[in-house]
């Protein structure tokens, strides 16, 4: 049986942060969608695998099953997000087979990220097959498809210089911040939330001289962990209208599924120091900070899509490398369709095999009938000769196969085979990942 990928597809090319947001997937959702396909009875269209790759600039969601099924897919989404289909259709893109391959190897190394080269994207495709593995959602398509996109993604970060230049998301947002706050070193750092895109926020601020630091966050243990590191103070957000009023920078990188900051919130701290400005980095999806925030009076906010507008004085340097990592993404995506092309042999090696079975078992069981005053031990030592033999008539026959897979005579060795061996084609096994 033939098996399919493909992938239904939101990011930063095809939507805003805005829209993006509506469709992200927490925790819960992720477990919810992935455990879809575990559980049969429920399982989506004809969908035996999956793997969800949400981050702040993509949602896209893989699949494979014998048939390509975008409605199952659109379907999924909606009902996981509670929203009509027609609310995403139009922003989503649709890749099967060889697109969706190439597509994710493009990803994991950088070349379609909002920071071309970006670091922090393969380690969230591994994360994303790293999910679907613990429940049991990415097959042995899905599995190598996603293994080869990791593959490519650090041989593109070693083999060229892509990475060199790319400023990520929080780099970027210092080199903003700049502008407004020139004395770092004595700013008040107020960060919201403990997450990964926090710590690497203040890390980027820290090399510039950041060193005043306050952490607010929804629970104090995960506070008191950072703050320990970077020798800061924690506070919860019931205090937040106070913490604000000391920040001269806010970094927003909470997990909440709505807004925290509201303009009547920000405007009250603001009239406590009405002469102070305050600059707000909000690098949350969804956003942890309200538009109407950046329109009050000396508050500059910037987000993921005002980010993204100051990409590209760097992302010319990065693209000069891309037809280096192109080179290579071909190798792999190369690698990955000889699997695929394997895998069209691999029911019918096993018919070979079956049928050589079959006879040997057929003729055994004659022989024996013949030798009844055999031993037990003497039937063992027959039963292992001719096994024996067969593997050792079947193993050349099979090895080139096997390496003929991916070459241009493939099919014309596998129908000599095939008549060779009067394989039809109910013989074989009807689908080869249960091999």
């Amino acid at each position: 049986m033939v098996m399919h990928t493909f992938c239904l597809g939101m990011n930063h090319q095809t939507s805003s942060v805005q829209l993006r947001e509506h469709f992200a997937f927490d925790q819960d959702k992720l477990n919810a969608a992935l455990a879809r396909v575990g559980c049969d009875p429920q399982r989506p269209g004809c969908i035996t695998e999956m793997v969800i790759l949400s981050t702040c600039n993509r949602v896209e969601i893989y699949a494979a099953g014998p048939q390509v099924d975008f409605d199952a897919l659109e379907l999924m989404l909606a009902e996981t997000h509670h929203q009509p289909i027609e609310a995403f259709q139009s922003i989503t893109f649709r890749l099967t087979d060889q697109e969706a391959a190439w597509h994710l190897l493009r990803v994991a190394a950088g070349l379609d990220s909002v920071v071309v080269g970006e670091p922090q994207i393969l380690g969230q495709v591994a994360e994303a097959l790293e999910k679907a593995m613990e429940l049991h959602t990415a097959g042995k398509l899905l599995s190598r498809l996603f293994y080869a996109a990791i593959r490519a993604g650090k041989r593109a970060r070693t083999e060229t210089a892509i990475s060199q230049n790319a400023g990520s998301i929080p780099s970027l947002a210092v080199r903003m911040v700049e502008r407004t706050l020139e004395d770092l070193p004595t700013a008040q750092v107020v960060v919201m939330g403990a997450g990964e895109m926090a710590e690497l926020a203040v890390e980027a601020f820290r090399k510039r001289g950041a060193s005043r630091i306050l952490v607010v966050n929804r629970t104090l243990e995960r506070a008191h962990q950072l703050a320990r590191r970077w020798n800061g103070e924690v506070d919860t957000f019931e205090n937040l209208a106070s913490a604000l009023q000391r920040a001269d920078l806010l970094i927003a990188s909470t997990s909440a599924p709505h807004t925290l900051v509201h303009a009547p919130l920000v405007s009250q701290a603001m009239s406590a120091r009405p002469d102070r400005p305050l600059v707000i980095v909000d690098i949350a999806v969804p956003r942890d900070v309200e538009v109407e925030v950046g329109r009050l009076p000396h508050v500059h906010l910037y987000d993921m899509d005002t980010l993204q507008a100051g990409l590209e004085q760097s992302r010319e340097l990065r693209l000069a490398e891309a037809p280096r990592v192109e080179a290579i993404l071909t190798e792999e995506h190369a690698a990955y369709t000889d699997y695929l092309q394997s895998l069209d042999l691999v029911p019918l090696i096993a018919g070979m095999r079956q049928k050589a079975e079959a006879i040997r078992q057929r003729e055994l069981d004659k022989t024996l009938k013949r030798l009844p005053g055999l031993t037990e031990a003497e039937r063992d030592r027959l039963e292992s000769m001719t096994q024996a033999m067969v593997q050792k008539i079947l193993h050349d026959p099979i090895n080139r196969l096997r390496s003929e897979a991916g070459g241009p005579q493939a099919a014309d060795y596998a129908g000599l085979v095939r008549s060779l061996f009067d394989l039809g084609e109910t013989d074989s096994p009807s689908n080869p990942f249960n091999l």
